[in-house]
């Protein structure tokens, strides 16, 4: 049996198609479940209307994770081992055989514990949204060259086996995990990025994931720029805590070294362009220099290559180096989730 849970709060907008690419599926679900979370819109009347069964929170103070472990608690103590469950955003559209592709690839691998899709950036969004889509691109082209092996599944979209559900529940009970905030459930409802620490939690039960390449979702991007900002930062913080809360381990290794790699990018950014400023404030100029030059267009060519699944005219776009904005906008992202972290800023979902 496969079940499909969708947390929403106020997703108007969005629900509909969601629930549409569903209703399409070349493996249909036998039930889709719609989480309401505190909405004061028409998702419930919308999610009905669309042949979705609803389930409407009471005094959920647990955001997405929340919700989500609400609806778990019962599918789990009622569903078989081998039954599966694909937990799913309200905002991204399945491609018509996402559940059939990604069912096959479960079914195929026993220590596979979740499959996640590989997303494209809806249209929309204006400049920011035309980033995030080159962005998405190049998060797809990644994927795709590794096989579909992942950092984390991602909660755009991602398949489980009930049995390993509730695996993940037992070891939050018996220590084996981070408990969270102590009230048990799949997901750890402490945290900023849920479906990061899952996919901590799955690996450090010996699980595999994968966002197979064929498995393709589009998702919303973010409208503008503060939202782009409190979206990256929670991210970013998430995945920092994320790897403080399970310690140095060797499934966190390569997490903590990304982190590394991270902040040496943040430093040497903030050098770069304080130097730069410093010379064009005090009247010293800038000087070309040949390597730096040459650093430049192993930059420019990386920038061209990565954005090719979007085509020709992109990849053109790309030489000219107007996505520094991105970049720079990012490495600030990044500086202020470490400092977060640090100084233990109260967290905001």
């Amino acid at each position: 049996m496969i079940t499909v849970i969708i947390p929403a709060h106020n997703e108007a907008v969005g629900i509909g198609d969601t629930l549409r690419s569903l209703a399409g599926q070349t493996l249909a679900p036998e039930r889709v479940i719609v989480v309401a979370d505190n909405c004061t819109d028409a998702t419930e009347a919308i999610s009905l209307a669309a042949g979705a069964e609803v389930i409407r929170t009471v005094d959920n103070t647990d955001k997405k994770a929340g919700a989500l472990n609400l609806v778990l608690a019962n599918l789990l103590l009622q569903g078989a081992p081998e039954d599966m469950i694909l937990v799913q955003d309200a905002d991204s559209q399945l491609s018509p055989d996402f559940i059939e592709r990604s069912v096959s690839h479960l079914e195929a691998d026993p220590e596979l514990g979740a499959v996640g899709g590989v997303f494209s950036g809806a249209e929309g969004g204006g400049f920011v949204g035309h980033l995030q889509r080159n962005e998405y691109a190049r998060y797809a082209r990644d994927v795709r060259r590794l096989h579909g092996k992942c950092l984390v599944v991602t909660g755009t979209a991602a398949l489980f086996r009930v049995g390993t559900l509730r695996h993940v529940e037992a070891a939050r009970l018996d220590g084996t995990l981070p408990p969270g905030n102590g009230r048990g459930g799949v997901y750890d409802t402490s945290v900023l990025t849920e479906d990061n620490e899952l996919s901590f939690a799955l690996l450090t039960l010996n699980y595999r994931i994968m966002s197979p390449a064929d498995c393709t979702l589009v998702t919303e991007v973010m409208p503008t720029w503060r939202q782009l900002w409190a979206q990256r930062l929670r991210w970013k913080r998430g995945a920092v805590e994320n790897c403080m809360q399970y310690g140095w381990t060797q499934v966190t290794r390569p997490y903590w070294g990304r982190q590394a790699l991270s902040v040496v990018g943040v430093l040497v950014t903030f050098a770069y362009v304080g130097t730069v400023a410093f010379a064009l404030g005090t009247g010293a100029g800038l000087h070309i220099q040949p390597f730096w030059l040459a650093v430049t267009g192993v930059f420019v060519i990386e920038r061209v290559v990565t954005v090719r699944l979007r085509g020709w005219k992109y990849m053109l776009a790309a030489a000219t180096m107007y996505e520094m904005v991105i970049d720079l906008f990012l490495q600030v992202v990044h500086a202020k989730a470490y400092a977060d972290a640090m100084f233990n800023k109260k967290k905001a979902w």
